[in-house]
């Protein structure tokens, strides 16, 4: 691929996937994945800090989320803001596919797992201000943050299992699981 090709970062993001899934995280170098991609190693590190970097660059969940909390409708619950905006989640998603197979990098790598966790983490405390600045208290407001982070966990392995299923009847779904599962409806008497 000659390198004034467009779409750089992309190429450098499926070339590492490829080389990840083939040999290994550890096993592969920024060189190679630069190599794949048609690119040299110096264009690598335009676009990545490093190789970890490659699956998780960027912030565009965070941002979206974020804007949807603070855009919710004031009338709604915390934790309605938090899944409505998560149930919107979908629209920015990567292709299921690429995902999936990001998935099963991540879960074969340590190194990987570890930075997938520093991500979510991430996110988890750009929301948690961002319902501080709805007037939620910053420890109600990890609180609330941290159970809908366990719904979007679940609903999102849910929607990747299923192709045909949507991602925001998912966290729907999953959120009135957890509603049961907590606060079961009391037993009819009769």
């Amino acid at each position: 691929m000659p390198r004034w090709e467009s779409d750089a970062q992309g190429r450098l993001e499926r070339a590492a996937l490829e080389l990840f899934e083939a040999q290994g995280f550890e096993r592969t170098s920024v060189a190679q994945i630069a190599r794949t991609a048609g690119l040299t190693e110096r264009s690598f590190y335009r676009y990545f800090p490093d190789k970890r970097e490659v699956l998780f660059a960027g912030n565009a969940l965070e941002t979206h989320l974020v804007a949807q909390v603070e855009t919710a409708d004031p009338g709604l619950t915390p934790m309605e803001a938090l899944l409505t905006a998560l149930e919107t989640a979908e629209e920015i998603f990567r292709p299921r596919e690429f995902l999936l197979r990001r998935v099963r990098v991540i879960a074969a790598s340590p190194a990987l797992a570890e930075r997938d966790l520093i991500k979510l983490a991430d996110i988890a405390d750009a929301l948690v201000r961002a319902l501080a600045r709805r007037g939620v208290e910053s420890g109600t407001a990890r609180f609330i943050v941290d159970v809908a982070i366990a719904v979007s966990r679940r609903a999102t392995s849910r929607w990747l299992a299923d192709p045909d299923a949507a991602l925001s009847g998912l966290v729907a779904q999953t959120a009135a699981e957890l509603r049961e599962a907590v606060a079961p409806p009391a037993p009819t008497v009769g």
